[in-house]
């Protein structure tokens, strides 16, 4: 296969991905992932910005009186998927195109960054998180719910196993990645951390970490 049809064969995929995407995560919505977002986005305030939005799931959660939500995401597909949300919705928002290795805000600029199953799927997630303490302001709060690596023995190995076959059909996303441990060692006080389960999904996803990080200096 030459290199131009492996992109192509890619972008059909990634459109294919982000029509069956709010449909394949329906049932994990309903058995407690949609509680998560609420609980979790009910706490962001002041000039928010969201990473990889894909279609648009966390909105309805949002308070209504945030300074401004800015929503990132770079995968076209999701973002046409985003978009057509919003003018069904009504509401006028700012979509970039950016990956979160590469935020277009000033330093410290930005009171709240949102990462609701992102941080499994960007290429380097330390400087993702290095990007999200430039951006915040001291005081600033990350609220992240993402899938973790297993501490089952057992589990873990069949992430380990299945990451390849996941990360090429779930757009890059690796199921094993320990993103409790990257948080531990980031330049954000974690202030708490919740252990939580992704119920009606394949067990691979299914251990759930959600919380709130700080930026020093606040």
């Amino acid at each position: 296969m030459t290199r131009q049809a492996e992109i192509k064969g890619a972008d059909i995929w990634a459109r294919v991905f982000s029509i069956v995407y709010d449909p394949m995560l329906w049932m994990g919505e309903r058995a407690g992932l949609g509680a998560l977002r609420r609980d979790l986005l009910g706490q962001a305030g002041g000039r928010t910005v969201e990473l990889g939005s894909g279609t648009g799931l966390n909105l309805r959660y949002y308070p209504g009186d945030l300074d401004e939500l800015i929503l990132t995401e770079p995968g076209a597909a999701m973002r046409a998927r985003l978009a057509r949300r919003l003018r069904r919705d009504g509401r006028r928002l700012r979509v970039l195109d950016a990956p979160a290795e590469q935020l277009p805000f000033a330093d410290e600029t930005v009171d709240t960054v949102v990462a609701t199953l992102v941080l499994c799927t960007v290429e380097a997630p330390d400087s993702a998180l290095r990007e999200i303490g430039r951006v915040l302001r001291p005081g600033g709060r990350l609220l992240f719910l993402e899938h973790v690596r297993s501490r089952s023995p057992r589990l873990g190995a069949w992430q380990d196993r299945l990451a390849d076959p996941w990360r090429r059909f779930a757009e890059g996303c690796h199921c094993n990645r320990a993103t409790d441990e990257l948080l531990d060692g980031c330049a954000l006080d974690v202030e708490h951390v919740a252990k939580a389960s992704w119920r009606a999904m394949p067990p691979i996803v299914l251990p759930l970490i959600t919380g709130v990080a700080t930026k020093r200096g606040g």
